[in-house]
């Protein structure tokens, strides 16, 4: 297939053959299945360590957990940005700017572990 309409001719019909396998999966789980699936007395059970299940299913969760994730991933990302700009800082052509961008951004990095030290989130109770 050539020219213009060529390469939607190949997309249209790598698409319809991913239809088709999807629908022929499902088509065989349908045609392979059994009837009516067993349901084992306590199937539906919870389960904990081998344990029967004390208490309800509602545990409240500690709005610090997800802070501490959060800032750790924000910062994780951050500093993954800080090995591309080693690498680029060393060739010719991007000193000064290379340097006032990346203070720039470790101001930011700053600014951002500050406003978490004086809130005190990061002080564990």
């Amino acid at each position: 297939m050539s020219g213009y309409l060529g390469s939607y001719a190949t997309l249209g019909l790598l698409l319809l053959a991913s239809a088709l396998v999807f629908v022929g999966a499902f088509g065989a789980n349908r045609l392979l299945r059994p009837a009516r699936p067993a349901d084992p007395p306590g199937k539906r059970a919870g389960y904990e360590c081998g344990l029967d299940p004390v208490g309800t299913d509602w545990a409240q969760m500690q709005i610090r957990y997800y802070v501490y994730a959060y800032l750790y991933v924000l910062f994780a990302v951050e500093a993954v940005f800080l090995f591309p700009w080693a690498v680029v800082f060393d060739r010719p052509g991007f000193g000064l700017v290379t340097v006032a961008e990346m203070g720039i951004f470790v101001a930011v990095l700053a600014l951002g572990i500050l406003y978490a030290w004086r809130r005190n989130i990061l002080r564990w109770s």
